[in-house]
């Protein structure tokens, strides 16, 4: 474990057009949407109907985890030489859900188009109320406020409409939809067709965090995560998976962060619910670079811990926590340790909260990494990644806007 004293991090690479397009709102999730819309807007002469079909197909198969495996694969698989730039544009591809909020968004609006300029009928109205009830319970501010219900409208709401979007195409006809609305269900019930009850071994360092343990029969790559549920109809949550290169199976470290893994901290289940296949996310992105620095707060450790036990791509870890070793147990930590003897572990128990930003620059500079990768929380991703990139530096970190 290396100590470090912190340097000065230089100023923001002036203000250019460049450096202001790598913060908010110019994100590439933001772009991706607004790309969506424009290509809509273009298409103002196709019939609504079309339309909406087109969107409503693009919102689902974005979503679909063999898609999201796919892209992911085409983003990451071109060769290491590549200019820096071209990889470091890769490299966001787990913005795409900009496709699905653009898409969902256009949809609906075009649905309204044709619930105004259609013959009055109830059930295309009852289609529009609900396609509107769900985009506006994902915007972000409510999205945050109200998860559960967030999460129970985009499930029953979406279901409910594929239903009746299938009656309504059935009903008045539909063109595209007869062809498409297959496709779009069959994305939809897949992941489902996979949904099984697994007995699973939890550990439990602390009253704040839990290792649990999986082995059916899956050992998923490493920037993969898995969805869990203890009631699979009223919701999921999604968590990295750390699989060993040693051994099968994987393990997800779960930290207490709201009701739900409290309450799975608490009564250690013997069983948990999975569903669907390991899908790629941001982590997966390291293989686009010769060498990476991860910044992890909390048990954001464990999607940097696969990476690091791979050693595929050479690394440098910082991970500021509290407590370490009273907090995830000794196991873990000497694990840690065993392949990352030059760790900067910044215990804020100890030593208080640090400048991320700071630590993450001078480890950076020190390795001669080409890239940052953040997991963290909201707030602090954002502010490692947009203060990085704006230095001219290469990072990345999960998002969610979508």
């Amino acid at each position: 474990m290396t100590e470090i004293s912190l340097r000065r991090v230089p100023p923001p690479a002036g203000k250019s057009l460049r450096v202001r397009l790598r913060r908010r709102p110019f994100t590439h999730h933001n772009r991706l949407a607004a790309m969506v819309v424009l290509a809509n807007l273009a298409c103002l002469n196709a019939g609504a109907s079309t339309m909406v079909v087109a969107n409503f197909t693009l919102a689902v198969l974005i979503r679909q985890q063999y898609v999201i495996n796919l892209l992911f694969r085409l983003a990451t698989g071109v060769p290491k030489h590549w200019p820096l730039r071209v990889r470091w544009t890769l490299g966001k591809v787990y913005h795409f859900g900009g496709l699905h909020v653009g898409a969902a968004v256009c949809a609906t609006a075009w649905f309204l188009v044709l619930a105004v300029t259609s013959p009055p009928r109830i059930l295309t109205w009852v289609i529009a109320v609900l396609l509107v009830a769900i985009v506006v319970l994902a915007l972000p501010s409510l999205r945050a406020r109200h998860h559960d219900r967030f999460e129970r409208t985009h499930r029953f709401g979406g279901w409910t409409v594929l239903v009746l979007f299938a009656v309504h195409t059935a009903m008045y006809g539909g063109g595209a939809a007869r062809w498409l609305l297959p496709v779009v269900v069959a994305s939809v019930v897949l992941p489902w067709l996979r949904l099984r009850r697994v007995p699973v071994r939890i550990e439990r360092p602390s009253s704040h965090v839990v290792l649990v343990h999986f082995d059916y029969g899956v050992t998923p790559f490493a920037g993969s995560s898995t969805a869990v549920s203890r009631n699979p109809l009223l919701e999921w949550h999604s968590f990295a998976n750390v699989p060993a290169p040693d051994r099968s199976g994987f393990r997800l470290t779960i930290s207490r962060a709201g009701d739900w893994t409290g309450a799975l901290i608490d009564d250690l289940p013997a069983r948990l619910w999975v569903k669907g296949i390991p899908t790629a996310g941001v982590g997966n992105i390291d293989k686009l670079f010769t060498s990476v620095v991860w910044v992890a707060t909390g048990s954001g450790i464990g999607p940097c811990l696969p990476h690091l036990l791979s050693g595929d791509t050479p690394a440098r870890l910082v991970w500021s926590t509290r407590n370490p070793r009273a907090t995830y147990g000794d196991a873990l930590v000497d694990e840690i340790l065993g392949v990352q003897p030059d760790a900067v572990v910044w215990d804020t128990g100890r030593d208080g909260k640090p400048d991320l930003v700071a630590l993450a620059y001078q480890v950076w500079q020190e390795s001669g990494a080409e890239a940052v990768i953040c997991i963290s929380n909201k707030k602090t991703t954002w502010h490692v990644v947009e203060e990085l990139e704006a230095r001219g530096i290469p990072a990345f970190g999960a998002i969610w806007d979508s």
